[in-house]
């Protein structure tokens, strides 16, 4: 299959994504659902899919089975819009089905990227659904091409199906099993055969992923507010390097990868978890209250009130609130009823851009020193707009703070997140930063606080808890694809110094 220029230059670039330009949030990459052996189950995982749509906006798909045959649906769009319609959702046949929201990192946003993903095997299909991206996907894929595999996407999650079929193993889930450990990276998968439904994370638990019931069936979601809203009960997470069966017979764990310490990724904490799932057994809610407090305690500022950047930063604006004494007040409200704007032919209409989202509440403001509590600052380019927002509704002064550490190295694991020359943090000292954010003072979380934030005394330097390296710069897995790269451009510039000097 003949690729176009755009997925070509995705595949080679597993960071390459068109994105709107004003968009200046961290952006993951999916959330996973699947449902075993229950009527109606493709209706109910729309809605467990509705309840992760924030996880991935750009397109979804559905796989089902009758135990014979399997039934998909893949589209671009959200969750409400592909699957609105009841013939569609008639369409997808089975007591049995597993759900994709994606927002595309690794692969670009193709249709053909847009999963679940299916394979047919000599003993009968599969079905994949993936969050998180492979460390080592582009050295698998040319490995697996050089071999004669055929690929039909510039998906990391295809390498895990091709991975699947050239198994020696009988069974499908020693198979599964048998993939796994060639990958490496960040994921979470809920699989569907004809006779099971399989669920693994990573072996560090990077990404998360949760098992309930619903009645005697058993449920994966990447959250557990996906659960609540199909009014299923939270069973547990599926452990970090574990792999779960569930078939006729019940539920059975394996442990296929050696024992190593959880680490799960703490930008699920910060930002991307709805605040009312609880992930690897800690409220979302109460950790951003938490991270709050300790902002306080850390950059306390001489201000009259607390405002919070919605939605992300009102939990964290609470707790900074409760722990300074000063008063929290909706000072930005949210418009959640915006689409994107594709023309805007004058810098002046694109400065204007962030108006479309947050709107200035200007009897909170004017005439105020605030406090402005954001969840995080990438390239700055929207807190710039918030502050002058903010300050043209009148306020005195603007003081902005961060409830997560600068954000100094980007990520690999399922984050669209801008390359190191990119981030703020990473390129100007915390004065430079106050000065292009125009405002008056500025304070972000430390990395300690953070770990006080998530129940620790601090960061463990020798064996840290969680996976914090777009803070520290200490990757917890290996960087396959980035070390090939890199090693690439070192022979590449050798070769060019040889010719140079030869002349």
């Amino acid at each position: 299959m003949l690729l176009s220029q755009p997925e070509l230059s995705a595949l080679t670039d597993p960071q390459a994504h068109q994105r709107d330009s004003e968009d200046d949030r961290p952006r993951l990459e999916c959330g996973v659902f699947g449902v075993y052996g229950i009527d109606d189950a493709s209706a109910i995982t729309v809605l467990g899919m509705h309840a992760l749509q924030h996880r991935g906006e750009e397109a979804c798909g559905i796989a089902s089975c009758d135990g014979k045959r399997f039934y998909t649906e893949r589209e671009h769009g959200l969750v409400g819009d592909v699957f609105t319609q009841p013939d569609v959702v008639a369409r997808l046949k089975g007591r049995s089905a597993i759900g994709h929201t994606r927002y595309s990192t690794a692969g670009g946003a193709f249709i053909r990227n847009v999963q679940p993903m299916f394979a047919d095997l000599d003993d009968g299909g599969i079905a994949l659904a993936h969050n998180g991206n492979l460390t080592n996907f582009m050295h698998l894929r040319t490995k697996l091409v050089s071999e004669g595999s055929i690929f039909q996407s510039t998906s990391d999650s295809e390498v895990i199906l091709h991975l699947i079929a050239r198994s020696r193993s009988i069974k499908i889930i020693d198979r599964f099993m048998d993939a796994l450990r060639h990958i490496e990276g960040g994921f979470a998968l809920v699989a569907l055969t004809r006779s099971m439904m399989i669920g693994a994370r990573d072996p560090l638990g990077i990404r998360p992923l949760v098992i309930g019931k619903l009645g005697d069936s058993y449920v994966f979601a990447s959250e557990t507010c996906a659960l609540d809203m199909i009014g299923a009960t939270f069973v547990r997470d599926v452990e970090h390097g574990e792999v779960v069966q569930i078939d006729e017979s019940g539920l059975t764990s394996y442990k296929p990868f050696g024992v190593k310490s959880a680490r799960p990724c703490l930008f699920e904490y910060i930002y991307f978890a709805r605040p009312d799932s609880v992930v690897n057994g800690k409220s979302i809610y109460d950790v951003r209250k938490r991270m709050g407090r300790q902002l306080a305690i850390e950059h306390p500022a001489d201000a009259d009130l607390v405002v919070p950047v919605p939605d992300s930063g009102v939990p964290a604006a609470l707790g900074f609130s409760e722990q300074s004494g000063l008063p929290f007040e909706l000072g930005i409200i949210r418009n959640h009823y915006v689409g994107r704007t594709f023309i805007q032919p004058t810098q002046g209409i694109r400065d204007l851009g962030v108006r479309k989202k947050h709107a200035p509440n200007r009897i909170v403001l004017e005439g105020k020193k605030v406090i402005l509590i954001d969840d995080s600052i990438v390239r700055g380019t929207t807190s710039v707009k918030i502050v002058r927002m903010v300050r043209a509704a009148g306020a005195k002064e603007v003081h902005l703070r961060s409830a997560s550490p600068p954000i100094m190295w980007p990520d690999f694991y399922g984050i669209d997140m801008p390359d190191r020359e990119k981030l703020l943090a990473a390129n100007h000292t915390l004065e430079e930063m106050r000065q292009k954010l125009e405002c008056d003072s500025l304070g972000f979380l430390s990395v300690d606080g953070l770990y006080k934030a998530m129940g620790h005394n601090g960061r463990d330097n020798a064996n840290p808890q969680f996976t914090d390296h777009y803070f520290t710069g200490e990757y917890p897995t290996r960087l396959t694809d980035r070390e090939d790269a890199e090693a690439d451009a070192s022979n590449a510039g050798a070769q060019l110094s040889l010719l140079a000097n030869a002349h």
